[in-house]
């Protein structure tokens, strides 16, 4: 069956930052040996995070300080070769560097605005520190697994089902491919000589397994409650055209292994923990909203999480 049958999932939009590309001396001419492809690759050499791998203005720039560029400009150097990822990161912290001083030196540090936006930025740090640190950091396997396990004895059971069907493309047409069936024709044959779902025409119009929800609405109703080996005796009409449905088995739909959804658990316990923690420290803190409007509103988001 063609894929346009299922309902399709929404990808998830990212904005894409652009660099322009960094232009490059042309390779030597002449051919070099290739590497031996056998060799082991060498270990990477320690690297010392308090080596200087510049200075500006007489201001030592670390290799700690370049990993840490490399690491909060990752997304702008996505589409860099690796080979020039580095060499780019340090270029755009000698260019930080120096435009931070300029700020300093006309006195841009001591703006209020701009001193209100630090205090933010610093605290936002320190929050992520906190996550990192107490929450990120002490999750346990166990507690991932129990998650998972909970997860799963909590989902209800789901019924799958495997089946085929014949699409034409006016219900006459339908109703004479089950007025063949009923006379005994084979449904394989049919789907192979009828359908119009080019993937139909060589597999004898199997879908194979799908569960609720996977297929167009009037589809999904019809071929879960058919019984197994039957087909239904009224064409099946969907915006795809009319469908003839063979149910082939059911089954009960097996639940995602452990390490299929291992990080999607982790990510729920990093989640409880999180918000456990907030609301505990919500509790300890005295904070005081003189806008009646806004200190509603704002308790009903907090109710809500």
């Amino acid at each position: 069956m063609s894929l346009s049958f299922r309902r399709a999932s929404l990808a998830s939009l990212g904005l894409a930052f652009g660099l322009s590309a960094l232009s490059l001396s042309p390779l030597m001419a002449q051919e070099t040996k290739p590497a031996d492809a056998t060799a082991p690759a060498a270990p990477a050499a320690p690297v010392d995070p308090n080596a200087v791998v510049a200075t500006i203005n007489g201001e030592k720039l670390t290799e700690a300080d370049l990993q840490l560029a490399e690491g909060e400009l990752s997304q702008q150097f996505a589409q860099l070769p690796p080979d020039q990822r580095r060499a780019a990161a340090l270029s755009a912290a000698i260019e930080i560097r120096v435009m931070a001083k300029k700020a300093v030196d006309s006195g841009l540090d001591k703006d209020a605005d701009f001193q209100r936006r630090m205090a933010f930025l610093q605290a936002r740090a320190l929050h992520g520190e906190v996550v990192e640190k107490e929450v990120v950091d002490k999750v346990t396997d166990a507690e991932i697994r129990a998650r998972y396990d909970q997860e799963i004895a909590n989902t209800p059971p789901v019924n799958e089902v495997h089946a085929r069907h014949i699409l034409v493309k006016t219900k006459e047409e339908a109703e004479a491919i089950i007025k063949q069936l009923d006379g005994g024709a084979d449904f394989q044959k049919l789907a192979n000589e009828h359908t119009n779902d080019p993937s139909g025409k060589t597999s004898g119009g199997d879908l194979g397994w799908f569960g609720p929800g996977q297929m167009v609405p009037e589809f999904d109703k019809a071929a879960f409650a058919l019984d197994v080996g039957k087909y239904t005796k009224e064409p099946v009409q969907t915006q795809f055209g009319w469908h003839v449905i063979k149910l082939e088995d059911k089954r009960a739909k097996q639940p995602p292994a452990f390490d299929d959804v291992k990080d999607q658990a982790k990510q729920a316990v990093i989640r409880d923990k999180y918000f456990a923690m907030v609301k505990d420290l919500r509790a300890a803190a005295k904070v005081e909203i003189p806008d009646e409007k806004l200190k509603k509103d704002v308790d009903t988001l907090e109710a809500g999480k």
